[in-house]
């Protein structure tokens, strides 16, 4: 399949009146995203983090890990079983919350703080119930069940967002990190994010991750004046929300489209992609300067895509191509008389794993060779070093270790070769 995507968007006459389109600007149009070149270090950031992610030099290249907070952590598990909470319960208190984040900031030598949250707080927000029982992750136990309930929604004003009622503890939160991150002297910048449109609704209609999978496509094609609606306001509650966290502190955003798996390209170019482009523009033109970041796990063929929508990063999992997607993106951006944006990812998490847990668990040896590939592989800079998926619970925190400081030691050297 190839990399880039056609760029189609849908007939506006399948909108309802209220939204008559997504407001994005056509790839190549006059109001799409041009990346310029970077020829000066004057507005460096005091973030290497953001410095890479923008294109900009580094003398390193910073890292930080999906879900670096939570599970792995032994430090974690202690402070739920001593609070007595819940993962859904810790979210809803901002202390929690901060102590949450940054717990990994002071076991490694991360880039970067992420917000302590989940990709279902919009949902939430919105009226719809979330829960976690236990051992089977967030569900949604009551699930859009016909389009009579996108009406509803509208109706009881569930569909117009409400950040600062509905999602002021985390906004809360958002501040209290960035105090904590200065009061303990940490150096570095505080990543906000939020799910995608098509994550939220594939999630308001199915309930589960591993369950109903099929009906997110379902909804899609048997009801897409309904679908439609409810991504526009999904889009709007996104945009909202990550600017509120801008607001507070946040100084990157990432937006993770986490079901790629569960939608086939053509169905994401016509509607999953219409909303991540309308997100990056209106983001970008309230809040210049903030680095956007995009993950389309599963769904990378879409990093041509997101490149031309005006994301400063796009993510590799663990399927993807480096070299071929480094190569897909320069053609891209040469083609346009622009700068190719900047990547994250992808080192493979099992390599991380205990060695009780096997799996493809490797040595500390084996993890210093594989970063230093990937970082052969995917060059040290214009390259934020992450995960290709979010750590699960398995890992050794020797083996994080080693793989945060292999990347410092590893991309230092070869930085300072060239």
């Amino acid at each position: 399949m190839s990399v880039s995507m056609a760029m189609r968007t849908p007939a506006s006459s399948s909108f309802r009146s209220r939204r008559s389109s997504f407001r994005v600007a056509a790839v190549g149009s006059p109001q799409s995203h041009v990346r310029e070149a970077v020829t000066t270090t004057s507005s460096l950031s005091s973030y290497g983090m953001v410095n890479a992610a923008l294109g900009q030099p580094v003398t390193r290249t910073p890292v930080w890990l999906f879900r670096q907070a939570g599970r792995h952590l032994p430090e974690y598990m202690q402070y739920k079983k001593d609070s007595g909470k819940n993962f859904l319960q810790l979210l809803d208190d901002p202390k929690d919350v901060a102590e949450m984040t940054m717990q990994p900031l002071r076991r490694y030598d991360i880039d970067a703080a992420i917000l302590f949250s989940d990709i279902l707080v919009i949902a939430q927000a919105m009226g719809i119930d979330v829960t976690m029982p236990g051992g089977v992750g967030i569900q949604v136990p009551n699930p859009l069940s016909a389009p009579e309930d996108v009406l509803a929604m509208e109706k009881r004003g569930a569909l117009k967002p409400d950040v600062s009622g509905r999602l002021s503890h985390v906004i809360e939160s958002v501040g209290l990190i960035k105090q904590t991150i200065a009061d303990e002297n940490r150096g570095v910048p505080l990543i906000g994010f939020s799910a995608a449109p098509y994550t939220l609704l594939f999630y308001m209609v199915g309930g589960s991750s591993k369950k109903n999978t099929e009906n997110g496509v379902r909804w899609l094609t048997e009801h897409p004046t309904e679908s439609r609606v409810l991504l526009a306001a999904l889009t709007d509650w996104v945009v909202e929300y990550c600017i509120a966290q801008i607001d507070a502190g946040a100084d990157m955003v990432q937006v993770f489209e986490a079901m790629g798996e569960h939608i086939t390209p053509e169905l994401l170019e016509a509607f999953a992609m219409p909303c991540c482009r309308e997100i990056a523009e209106r983001i970008r033109a309230a809040r210049p300067g903030v680095p956007l970041l995009c993950f389309a796990r599963d769904a990378t063929y879409a990093n041509v895509a997101l490149q031309q929508a005006g994301y400063d990063v796009v993510t590799l999992d663990c399927a993807s191509e480096r070299r071929g997607t480094r190569e897909a993106l320069a053609a891209d951006a040469a083609s346009r008389g622009v700068e190719p944006c900047s990547v994250q990812g992808n080192f493979d998490p099992r390599l991380l794993h205990r060695d009780d847990v096997g799996d493809g668990a490797a040595s500390l040896e084996e993890i210093d060779e594989a970063v230093r590939q990937m970082l052969e592989d995917l060059g040290p800079e214009r390259l934020i070093a992450n995960l290709g998926a979010g750590l699960g619970g398995k890992e050794d925190t020797a083996k994080v270790k080693q793989f945060v400081d292999s990347v410092h030691k590893h991309s230092a050297d070869m930085i300072a070769a060239k």
